[in-house]
């Protein structure tokens, strides 16, 4: 067997046991979190911060557009979101709406790089592998339920070409062990495939399959690569697969025991059930599920041409899909211990690459004057101004916070909010202090970058 040269390096930065350092105790608000993550740039006008409607016609100036859709009014008196999200609008006063989120300046925008920075809190390249946000979840708090693996990804496929790398990048646990990293279903339909052994197989060949596997891979070069704490987490996330694929808490992920009235109001596609798997993995005592509207370049909300008919097309795939999650789980009980987080790598405009003072070089060529279809929408990286819409948690209901401007370009104009300051308020409600931080190779690597991120109060509720 051998290792490619990257796999080796990652290993081997992997390094000694990290240890974790004293942190200072919190009151947790949540127990679980779903982040809903809208993978390409979901474009902030189009979405969640509409500003002014300009209808298509050919000769449009592209300067004068901000919205390409008009605004729709919600439960929350005075705050619209865009058309097209009609039943999200019906569940935000059960939530709080942030308008005002700015991420990394990264020089040249790379969509692997932002998402790598958000998904970590560090910004690419790091001397040592960090972790996902939800593999620092599952090592600090540990799984709710043994038999549920507490850090489950959904919906993205890791074999992407020049593009998976950059992906496997960051869904991984780092230097925490292989056995807090993510465990992956591609797609939410072929969840309980991946959760019982064959049905071919019975259970004595099946134990026979497992002992031979630990014997090659204790004889295989992947022995000798990395630390001694590395190799036993990878065997110990080998005993978790194997604990799950036998316990009877892997029905969590078999959909076909939902009625189909069910899966139609989440939407018969990967998104929409994965929002619908990610409640069942909640109630069995999953700690951090993240369902992606999945990353593949040009597509979705890569909105590089056409972005008028793709925004619409993914809130079409989204609408029902979250506000379902969030009536289910209000249903259950456990809305207000469950955070639900929707966020994206970077916001779009049709006419700025970057952000007003730092720009960068253009990745999409917008004409003056719009003489076709395809070039009505959002098409440019906008990294000024981003929306993340939160549920539960402890977090306020029917709240927005911060503002951007209404004429171009939208820029941040009251509470910024940036990636350190918004991961140190998601890890307060799950009950961890922003600067709780684990040594590795004589380094201390914190939950928020050299752990300075602050919690922003204002977001939670009172009481909470």
């Amino acid at each position: 067997m051998s290792i490619s040269r990257r796999q080796a390096l990652l290993t081997a930065m992997s390094g000694a046991a990290p240890c974790l350092r004293a942190a200072k105790k919190i009151d947790a608000r949540a127990d679980s979190m779903i982040l809903l993550w809208m993978a390409g740039g979901m474009a902030q006008t189009e979405t969640f911060d509409p500003k002014r409607y300009t209808p298509y016609e050919t000769g449009l100036a592209s300067d004068k557009v901000l919205s390409t859709f008009p605004s729709i009014p919600t439960a929350v008196d005075g705050v619209r979101l865009s058309k097209g999200l009609e039943r999200v609008g019906k569940v935000l006063d059960r939530g709080t709406l942030i308008r005002s989120h700015r991420v990394g300046d990264l020089g040249f925008i790379l969509h692997s790089r932002h998402q790598f920075h958000w998904h970590t809190g560090y910004a690419p390249p790091q001397s040592v592998a960090v972790p996902h946000i939800g593999a620092f979840m599952a090592r600090t708090l540990g799984p709710r339920n043994p038999d549920i693996p507490a850090f489950i990804s959904v919906g993205q496929n890791l074999e992407l070409g020049a593009e998976s790398d950059a992906l496997k990048a960051f869904h991984t646990a780092g230097f925490l062990g292989t056995e807090y990293g993510p465990f992956h279903i591609v797609d939410p339909r072929d969840a309980v495939s991946v959760t019982r052994p064959s049905e071919y197989i019975g259970p004595t060949r099946f134990d026979n399959r497992r002992a031979f596997y630990r014997k090659l891979l204790a004889a295989s070069p992947l022995a000798t690569q990395g630390s001694g704490y590395q190799q036993e987490s990878y065997m110990r996330s080998l005993e978790n697969a194997h604990r799950l694929l036998t316990s009877p808490a892997a029905k969590a992920f078999n959909l076909a025991l939902e009625k189909p009235e069910v899966i139609a109001k989440y939407g018969d596609n990967k998104f929409g059930l994965g929002c619908l798997l990610a409640r069942r993995l909640v109630e069995n005592g999953a700690r951090f599920i993240e369902v992606t509207s999945e990353y593949i370049p040009f597509r979705f909300w890569d909105t590089h041409e056409n972005g008028h008919k793709r925004a619409a097309d993914m809130k079409e795939v989204i609408d029902g899909a979250i506000s379902q999650l969030v009536l289910d789980l209000e249903e259950r009980g456990l809305l207000d211990r469950t955070l639900i987080v929707l966020a994206t790598e970077f916001g779009r405009d049709m006419m700025t690459e970057g952000k007003p003072g730092l720009e960068v070089k253009n990745q999409v060529q917008q004409p003056d004057k719009m003489t076709e279809p395809k070039h009505y929408g959002m098409h440019r990286h906008f990294t000024e101004a981003v929306s993340v819409a939160v549920f539960g948690g402890g977090f306020r209901k029917g709240f927005v916070y911060g503002e951007t401007a209404d004429e171009r370009p939208c820029k941040i104009v009251k509470d910024p909010i940036s990636i350190e300051d918004l991961h140190a308020t998601i890890y307060t409600a799950m009950g961890i202090a922003p600067d709780t931080a684990y040594e590795i190779e004589q380094r201390p690597v914190y939950a928020t970058k050299d752990g300075q991120g602050q919690a922003r109060g204002a977001l939670f509720a009172k009481g909470a």
